[in-house]
Order: structure tokens, then sequence, then C-alpha cells
């Protein structure tokens, strides 16, 4: 049986900044419209922090059941480590992927944008297979892909248009920017596992690029957010506040010089740690920064 604190661990804490991040810019994009409801971000968080927690604990058992994660490096897997039965983990991500579904349900029936629950769908969709399913795409190069796609462009305009009923330059803006620090996420995590992943047939992008251009992929994730500072700092004529999330730059260049002076393997874990702060704090003032803006 596996302890309460191994079940955290296995949940992948240091992720969870990458759920929050989207919902924190996209109820910042929502206050700078004069429409920021409460009540619906917090439905809006729970949604992306149970799918998150579900894409933790499906791919701990998928990785496990194949075998891929017998030899890795990094957080404890429930499933691979033998501390937990295959059957409890796949138990425990389908709870979570509920839990998600339920809170979404309430939240597009107190918006009325009805269709987005198909928006959702593919949401646990896509987090199942990213290692589950007959082909799974996280095996296929294309983790980076959706996790752009759902934790970046899905969750930050979807919170923001469940608030007001409309999307602004500050909410696509937003929308990029926390997309690009969730794939330096992933890219952190998958160049820790290169070689693990390499010998066991899983084709991730790192695997796919090769060391030296992964390290370059995550640096230049790092830069996108801070390119696109200027566009909400123009939607509006206080929205410059946003500039704030600046302040940022000296753990984003911290991060970035660990990895492109070639760190590896578990010198890496630390890593990931950093980004997902480093989403966190930046998603926070870019977001509190729009959020003001009309009060000034």
């Amino acid at each position: 049986m596996a302890s309460a604190g191994q079940w955290v661990a296995g949940a992948r804490p240091r992720t969870l900044p990458a759920a929050l991040a989207p919902v924190l810019v996209g109820t910042g994009a929502a206050a700078l419209a004069q429409s920021a409801h409460a009540g619906r971000a917090l439905l809006a968080a729970l949604v992306a922090l149970a799918l998150q927690v579900g894409v933790n604990y499906s791919n701990d058992y998928s990785d496990g059941v194949r075998g891929t994660d017998a030899d890795r490096v990094g957080p404890l897997r429930l499933t691979a480590s033998g501390v937990a039965r295959p059957g409890r983990v796949l138990r425990a991500a389908l709870v979570s992927f509920g839990v998600a579904a339920a809170a979404g349900v309430v939240l597009v029936a107190l918006s009325g944008a009805w269709w987005l629950l198909v928006v959702g769908a593919l949401a646990v969709v896509a987090a199942w297979t990213y290692t589950g399913g007959p082909r799974p795409y996280g095996y296929a190069g294309l983790g980076e892909v959706f996790v752009f796609l759902f934790f970046g462009l899905v969750a930050t305009l979807g919170t923001t248009y469940t608030q007001t009923g409309s999307l602004n330059a500050a909410s696509w803006a937003g929308a990029v920017a926390v997309g690009s620090l969730a794939c330096a996420i992933l890219v952190a995590n998958n160049l820790r596992d290169v070689p693990t992943d390499a010998v066991a047939g899983k084709r991730t992008l790192a695997v796919r690029l090769g060391e030296p251009r992964t390290r370059t992929l995550y640096a230049a994730l790092l830069v996108v957010p801070y390119a696109l500072l200027a566009v909400p700092a123009l939607a509006a004529p206080r929205a410059p506040l946003a500039l704030v999330a600046l302040v940022t730059v000296p753990l984003a260049v911290g991060a970035a010089r660990t990895v492109l002076r070639g760190a590896a393997g578990r010198d890496l874990v630390p890593v990931l740690g950093a980004t997902g702060r480093l989403e966190l704090v930046y998603a926070l003032l870019l977001g509190l920064g729009l959020a003001l803006a009309p009060l000034l």
C-alpha cells in the first residue's frame, strides 16, 4: 500500500503550477475587460488542477505497465516502483478526470457556453492518450504540441471566455506565454529522460531533436513570454502594469543557464521545479498587472 506521501509524490506537485498559471492569466485578462468572476475562476482552477493530476497519474499507470519507467531518474513512479497496484493508480487518474469533468460542467452551465463541453471532453481524451491507448502521442514527439494547446491556449482562453463571453489581446498573448512556459517544463522533463526514453522506444521531441537542440529549444521557450509582454502592455491605456512580470527574468536566466551549460540526469530535477515556479510567478504577476490596470 502506498502511503499518503507517496500518492502526493506520484501526483507530481512540481507540475501543478502549469495548471494554475493559465487560470491566473485568463482571470487577469477578464479583469482587464472588467468582467472577472471569482467563483468561475475557482472552478476553472479546479478543472485545471484535476486534469493535471489526472494526467500525472495516467502517465504513471501507462508508462508503468509498458515498462518505460523501469529505470527512470526523477519523482517516484507509483506503478513502476511497485508501491501501488496499477489498477489503483488507474482509478486515481479516473477519479481526477471525473472531478475535472464535474467542475467543468458546472463552469459551463454558469457561463452558458455549452459548446465548451466538447473542448473539455477533448482535453480529457488528450490527457489520457498522452501515454495511454494503442498509439500514445507522447511517444511520437507530440507532447509539447498538446501541452501548448491545452495548458496554454485552451486553459487561458477558456478561463477568460467563461467570465467575459469574449476574448481580448491580453488573453491571447497570455495564453501563448504560459503555453510556452508549460512546454518548457515538459522539455526539461524529457531532456532529463532522453537516455532511458531512447532505450524504451519512447520517441519524445527531446529524443528526436537530440540533447543540444533540445537545450536550445528550452531556452527559446523561456524567451517567448517576455517578448509577448508588449501585447498586453499595448492592449489598454494602463495595461503596461503587466510589465511587472519582467521581474521574473532572473529566474528564467538562471534556469536557462543551467540547461545550456549541460546539466543532465538528476541535475535537471531542480530545473523542473525552477521552471514551474517561474511559470507560476510570471502568471501571478502578469495576471495581477492586468487586473489592477482598470483600477488606476
